[in-house]
């Protein structure tokens, strides 16, 4: 088994931020972690690479304890984004994918394959030797497999009501899973949940209603929350070390990974649900499909400048 090691990397990241802007991207990639929550496909540690700050997100979650001040402080602006994001996943683009179930997609699947190039930088001079050629491959893999898994293996929904104790300990091993997708681009919390059955379930839970005659549906939260923390704070550890220890290989399986999750955006339980729909006969599926070109060549367009920014901005710096 080929293994590549870096030099030593400084034990302790500088995490203060520089000015009102880096400020501002944290918040960003908060609120696209948050949306990967709802939306399925959307990655928020893709958005983390592309602003080059995925290894110090790591570092302040698996370091928390240590440098809780510090810690604290950088990532504050990211868990504030992460709610707004979380939020307008919920109220809005969720609203969004009933009224253009293609176009909205789309957009989202633009911006990733726009921003594709950020992700892969850190290969680019690297050797595609066959170990690395496999690691990728399993990487873009994955995704598909969680996606697949999902349409075609998921019989029916779970349900919150009535359950036994051990499956409140199902929760807590999938809020971990769910902490694992949000640390590796490429993986979806949305597919998870779909995959067990629940991401509707869950969806459908979030009413006073529901809360008045079901109120032990919050030890499922709980339950999942715990798991999540757990899972943020372990796996961001283990990623953190392969980084430090194997970084082309791991970064090589980082944009199979992230390649894969632009293609679940095309091939994931709900857009499957939305081809079986479409009918060109209908003025609205048109224009559905119509939109959705155009706002995933827009949305390309203005990740690859993006991206294309960012790179010379850093350069100059």
């Amino acid at each position: 088994m080929e293994e590549e090691h870096i030099e030593n990397r400084p034990e302790e990241l500088d995490l203060t931020y520089n000015g009102s802007k880096e400020v501002a991207k944290s918040g960003i990639l908060g609120f696209f972690i948050g949306l990967a929550i709802i939306v399925p496909g959307v990655s928020g540690s893709a958005v983390a690479i592309i602003f080059k700050l995925y290894e110090k997100l790591l570092y302040a979650v698996s370091n928390i304890f240590k440098r809780l001040k510090v810690c604290i402080l950088f990532l504050l602006p990211i868990l504030i984004g992460a709610v707004l994001g979380f939020v307008l996943g919920f109220f809005g683009v969720k609203e969004l994918l009933n009224i253009l179930p293609f176009a909205t997609p789309a957009l989202f699947a633009g911006l990733m394959l726009g921003a594709y190039p950020a992700v892969t930088a850190e290969i680019n001079n690297e050797k595609p030797t066959p170990f690395r050629i496999v690691l990728f491959v399993l990487g873009l893999l994955i995704p598909i497999a969680f996606s697949a898994i999902s349409i075609f293996l998921t019989e029916s929904s779970g349900t919150l009501e009535n359950l036994p104790w051990y499956q409140y300990i199902l929760f807590l091993v999938l809020g971990y899973l769910m902490a694992l997708t949000q640390l590796i681009p490429g993986l979806s919390a949305t597919a998870l949940l779909m995959m067990f059955g629940y991401f509707s379930p869950i969806m459908e839970s979030v009413s006073l209603t529901y809360w008045g005659e079901n109120p032990m549906v919050f030890l499922v939260y709980a339950m999942l929350a715990i798991g999540f923390l757990l899972g943020l704070f372990t796996m961001s550890k283990a990623i953190t070390w392969l980084i430090a220890k194997f970084r082309v290989p791991t970064f090589f399986t980082i944009s199979g990974l992230s390649l894969g999750s632009f293609l679940c955006m095309f091939f994931n339980p709900e857009i499957m649900e939305t081809y079986k729909e479409m009918d060109f006969s209908n003025v609205l599926s048109a224009v559905d499909l119509g939109l959705g070109i155009a706002l995933f060549i827009l949305g390309l367009i203005g990740a690859y400048l993006l991206v294309r920014y960012e790179s010379k901005h850093q350069k100059k710096a």
